[in-house]
């Protein structure tokens, strides 16, 4: 099918503007989400573009993979900011935006005259959002930040090798980038309802370092949440090493025995359910957590003696959270995703027949579209130019200008 290039919005956040001068990964899955609301998320890159598109196959023509992913129903204006010229475009943009959103170091966008108080002189009820790597309060302030050194400086990197008993590594996602972006998604929403109260706008900081924590401590800071400590960090369950994918017959299996009713519909099914009555373990949910360890290793010696069907068919599903393990293909070949139409094939046209996901989100009222896919380097230049009122001679001399230099 073929996916309409129109700026015509729909969706709950419809009639929002959103100015993203954003690149790489958590600055744009932050406005992607709200760009698949229906706010019309213009794109703001330099000459070169963000880096992303050149990123992996098609990378070439500037719309790589991992740029595709991320850029969709967007329109993508060059502004070089480094002339006058460009950051008196971004200004003039400003004025009729709703939202503005960074994830360059606040230093340099004062010094190229974008910072909050710059942008608030030309437009009040603009919400001005930062995405930076640590709290602008602090000594790390000035530090760069990326997925992998966030991982590294909220323990992430550590608890995932203690957990897996070898040496500390990272996850093979940009867990960080993506997380703090969906928290960015929220912000933004929240701080345009308070304007919607206020009738003002504000600058919003969301730093990546103190938004990871709480995905880490928030599990793991355990028998030291007490003052004086009740136990050490780490939540024994999810710290255990065999808490992993189980190994069947003919496959893996993830199978989740958790709560007390979990547990007795699992001895029952494996001819165990004496150990209920006699074995102080399984007493309740606390006893079970101290042994935790024992159990999965319990469950994993009964689990590998049938296979992954034979499972499915023993234990009730919809009782016992029992799913066979996805490789990406086969994720790709999912029952449930095909009904739900969740992967399409769309053609792009720049860079052919892509693969597309849905917005995850089902709405009964105001159901967002797809409107773009992502867009060229600067193909919405001239369009959103003109749209903010710039003559046509100007247009082609601001683009002269930039291509000059």
């Amino acid at each position: 099918m073929s996916c309409a290039q129109t700026s015509t919005a729909s969706g709950p956040l419809s009639g929002v503007r959103v100015l993203d001068l954003t690149t790489v990964f958590m600055g744009p899955s932050a406005t992607q989400y709200l760009a698949d609301l229906g706010a019309d998320v213009i794109k703001i890159e330099a000459p070169g573009g963000d880096s992303t598109r050149a990123i992996g196959p098609g990378g070439e023509l500037g719309l790589g993979p991992l740029f595709l992913g991320l850029n969709r129903n967007k329109r993508s204006v060059v502004l070089d900011l480094k002339t006058p010229q460009g950051v008196q475009a971004l200004l003039h943009l400003a004025k009729s935006a709703d939202v503005f959103a960074s994830n360059v170091r606040p230093a340099a966008m004062h010094r190229l005259g974008l910072g909050y108080e710059q942008l608030k002189a030309v437009n009040p009820r603009l919400v001005y959002a930062s995405m930076v790597g640590f709290s602008q309060r602090g000594p790390y302030a000035a530090k760069a930040a990326f997925d992998d050194m966030i991982q590294a400086a909220t323990g992430l990197a550590a608890t995932l090798g203690q957990a897996a008993e070898g040496e500390p590594r990272y996850l093979p996602i940009t867990i960080a980038d993506r997380s703090v972006g969906i928290y960015a998604f929220g912000v933004i929403c929240a701080a345009l309802y308070a304007r919607d109260r206020t009738g003002e706008g504000q600058s919003v900081d969301i730093p990546m370092f103190e938004t990871m924590i709480p995905y880490v401590l928030g599990d793991h800071l355990y028998g030291r949440s007490f003052e004086p400590p009740k136990g050490d960090f780490g939540y024994p369950r999810l710290m255990s090493p065999n808490r992993r994918p189980y190994k069947t017959l003919d496959g893996h299996v993830c199978c989740l025995i958790y709560t007390d009713k979990h547990w007795a519909l699992f001895l029952e099914a494996v001819g165990k359910s004496e150990l209920l009555r006699t074995d102080a373990r399984f007493k309740n949910i606390r006893t079970r957590t101290q042994a935790i360890d024992e159990l999965y290793q319990l469950v994993a010696d009964e689990l590998a003696q049938r296979t992954t069907a034979q499972w499915e068919q023993l234990l009730p599903q919809e009782e016992i959270p029992i799913f066979p393990i996805h490789s990406f293909e086969s994720l790709l070949e999912d029952g449930h995703l095909a009904e739900t139409g969740f992967f399409r094939q769309v053609e792009h046209p720049v860079v052919g027949r892509i693969l597309d996901m849905a917005v995850p989100s089902e709405w009964s009222g105001t159901p967002p579209q797809a409107r773009h896919l992502a867009p060229a380097l600067g193909q919405h230049t001239q369009q959103v130019l003109a749209e903010a009122g710039y003559a046509d001679a100007d247009i082609k001399e601001l683009i002269a200008a930039q291509t000059r230099k």
